[in-house]
C-alpha cells in the first residue's frame, strides 16, 4: 500500500498544477498564503499516519467547517429539526449563490454545503451567546482530533467578519423567510469563527479518519457521532462537497470530500481511512487545484472510488 516515498512523488507531481489556479482572494486575510504550499496526509485506523509535504502549516477550515457543523447539529437537534430547515438536494449554482432561494417554494437552501444552507446549520447550535455556541462547537472539534489546542484564527475570522456582505444578505433573506430568527449580527460573527478553525493536514485526516469508521474514533476507542450521521454527512460529501464540481469529482476520484477556500479537503475512504489535504491554489469554483490532483493520483492507484 501507499507509503511516504509514494505520497511525496504525487504531491511532486501535483505542485505543478499550482500556477493555474489562485489563492483566495475575497477574503483579504487568505491573500497571504503560498499557492506552491501542498501538503497530504493519510490517518489509518491503527493509528498509523502517511504523510508528504509541510504537515505542520496550518490553515483555516473555511467551508470544511459545514460538515462539522452538520453533524454536530444533526445529534443535537434531529433529522427532522435541521431538514424542515435545509434541503437534501445537490445544485449546479455557485455555493455563495443567492438566486435558487428566490426561486425554490418554501424558499429554504437546497442543502447544507452551500452558504445559505450552512448558515441555517450554524444557527442551530445551540448556546447562551456567541462564545458559549462557539466552544460548544470547538469542543466537538477537540474530540474529533483528539487535539484539544486547536483554536480558530482571530485575523482571518476578523477579515472574514468584515467583508461577508453576501452572507449577511443570505443571512437578512433567511431571515425574512423565517428560516433563522436571531440577529443576523452574532449569527455572523459565529459563522465567521466557525469557518476560521484553523488546524493541520494531520488533524484533517484524523476527522476523515472518524467519517471513513461511521462516525468511532478507532484511536481513542469513542463512538463520537451514531452511524447514520456519519452517513448523512458523507452522502453530503459525494453529493455537494466540492461545490458545484461535484458531480465531476465524483466520476474522477469517487471520494467522499469536502473542500473548503483555504485549499482544504477533508476526504473519508469508507471503512479505510482518513485523507487530509492542504493546497491554496484554487480552481474556477474554488477547489484546492493541486489537492483534486492528489486525489486523482490516490484514488487511480489505489482504486479509491466508492462507485
Amino acid at each position: 500500500m501507499y507509503n511516504e516515498t509514494q505520497l511525496q512523488q504525487f504531491v511532486e507531481q501535483a505542485k505543478p498544477y499550482a500556477k493555474y489556479g489562485k489563492v483566495a482572494d475575497y477574503i483579504p486575510a487568505l491573500r497571504k498564503a503560498d499557492p506552491n504550499d501542498l501538503s497530504i496526509a493519510i490517518y489509518a485506523p491503527d493509528g498509523t499516519v502517511v504523510c508528504a509535504g509541510d504537515t505542520q502549516e496550518k490553515a483555516t477550515l473555511q467551508s470544511i467547517s459545514k460538515i462539522i457543523a452538520l453533524a454536530f447539529v444533526l445529534m443535537n437537534r434531529g433529522e427532522e429539526e435541521v431538514f424542515k430547515k435545509v434541503g437534501m438536494e445537490p445544485t449546479g449554482d455557485p455555493f455563495n449563490s443567492i438566486a435558487k432561494l428566490e426561486e425554490k417554494q418554501p424558499p429554504k437552501p437546497l442543502n447544507p454545503m452551500i452558504n445559505a444552507g450552512a448558515l441555517a446549520v450554524t444557527h442551530m447550535i445551540d448556546g447562551a451567546d456567541v462564545d458559549e455556541r462557539f466552544h460548544r462547537l470547538l469542543t466537538f472539534v477537540h474530540r474529533l482530533t483528539g487535539d484539544s489546542a486547536i483554536t480558530y484564527s482571530k485575523e482571518v475570522a476578523q477579515s472574514e467578519f468584515e467583508t461577508a456582505f453576501l452572507n449577511r444578505s443570505l443571512c437578512y433573506f433567511l431571515k425574512q423567510h423565517g428560516i433563522i430568527d436571531e440577529d443576523v449580527e452574532p449569527l455572523m460573527d459565529l459563522y465567521t469563527k466557525q469557518c476560521a478553525i484553523e488546524m493541520n493536514c494531520i488533524d484533517l485526516a484524523r476527522i476523515g479518519l472518524v467519517f471513513a469508521m461511521d462516525g468511532f474514533d478507532p484511536i481513542q476507542n469513542d463512538p463520537i457521532m451514531p452511524p447514520h450521521i456519519a452517513r448523512i454527512c458523507k452522502t453530503f460529501m459525494v453529493t455537494c462537497g466540492m461545490y458545484n464540481a461535484s458531480g465531476e469529482f465524483a466520476i474522477k476520484i469517487g471520494i467522499p470530500a469536502k473542500s473548503g477556500v483555504s485549499g482544504g479537503i477533508l476526504a473519508a475512504v469508507p471503512g479505510r481511512f482518513g485523507i487530509g489535504i492542504f493546497g491554496p491554489s484554487l480552481d474556477e469554483k474554488g477547489n484546492s487545484i493541486t489537492g483534486m490532483k492528489l486525489l486523482e493520483l490516490l484514488s487511480k492507484t489505489y482504486s479509491l472510488s466508492i462507485f
